[in-house]
């Protein structure tokens, strides 16, 4: 019997549910299996090496489900992590910082791109290397915003606090002669509304889920890997934190129940 095998998708929490939701979308035969570390939220915080032994623990953890492809769904994990987690394992690995990069070339007029992320995103020089790999003659500004993944953590996007502190996040930002900017944290996009009523409607928001989403169909194809038949899937969700506000979130963004599976995350101290 034919058992098809999942995408794996994994987070620092919630943010990578954007992703999770474009590949629905896009690839709706697609069983996905994802992991939101919501536990030791947020990443951004962290140093490189900590992130990196964080994705590690959760590939590992992953790795015993089977799956077809890793797709590493916060950027902060995809700046520190990509190339370790490509190199550890056998299946094709991709990362959200370059689809990003690429749309957001893409959908520029004036080659002034902002872009906004947790500390470690913005530390990195990760967006800047990827867009100035693309094009060398644009103009790059960063921001980092780290107080707007803990009210998406908590599922405080749609109140009048967010709006606030989606408005001083970006104060500096507003500053910048940009025509596109990046939401650099697969947790931007829950805010997405906010972002827009502070940045206006001169400023084009570039997400990386649906070019990652993109990304995933075609090295699935390559590799004859995109799935058969007309079942639709029942996806998997695991999350290492407060099982009931990951539900509440997921089911909010996806429109759906989901199959949840709570763990007691035992490989490392969250705090």
């Amino acid at each position: 019997m034919f058992v098809q095998q999942a995408i794996a998708i994994l987070d620092s929490g919630v943010g990578g549910l954007t992703v999770a939701k474009e590949v629905m979308r896009q690839l709706p035969r697609e069983k996905i299996i994802y992991f939101g570390d919501s536990a030791r939220a947020p990443y951004g915080p962290r140093s490189p090496e900590e992130v990196t032994l964080f994705t590690e623990q959760i590939v590992d953890y992953l790795i015993q489900f089977d799956p077809k492809m890793i797709v590493i769904a916060c950027n902060t994990a995809t700046a520190s992590a990509l190339n370790y987690i490509k190199e550890k394992v056998k299946i094709p690995v991709i990362g959200v910082i370059h689809p990003g990069a690429r749309a957001a070339i893409s959908a520029t007029k004036t080659g002034k791109i902002g872009i906004i992320g947790t500390i470690g995103t913005v530390q990195s020089g990760a967006y800047p290397m990827a867009l100035k790999e693309l094009n060398p003659v644009i103009d790059v500004y960063s921001e980092a915003c780290p107080a707007l993944v803990p009210l998406v953590e908590h599922g405080l996007y749609e109140t009048p606090e967010a709006l606030e502190t989606v408005r001083d996040s970006l104060k500096e930002m507003k500053e910048h002669p940009i025509d596109c900017l990046i939401l650099g944290c697969t947790h931007y996009p829950f805010l997405k509304q906010r972002i827009k009523e502070v940045m206006g409607p001169k400023v084009k928001l570039i997400s990386s889920a649906d070019e990652t989403a993109r990304e995933i169909s075609t090295v699935l194809y390559q590799k004859g890997k995109l799935a058969r038949g007309n079942d639709l899937p029942i996806h998997q969700f695991i999350c290492s934190g407060d099982a009931e506000m990951f539900r509440k979130i997921a089911c909010q963004w996806l429109g759906d129940q989901i199959e949840l599976t709570p763990i007691v995350w035992q490989v490392a101290n969250p705090s």
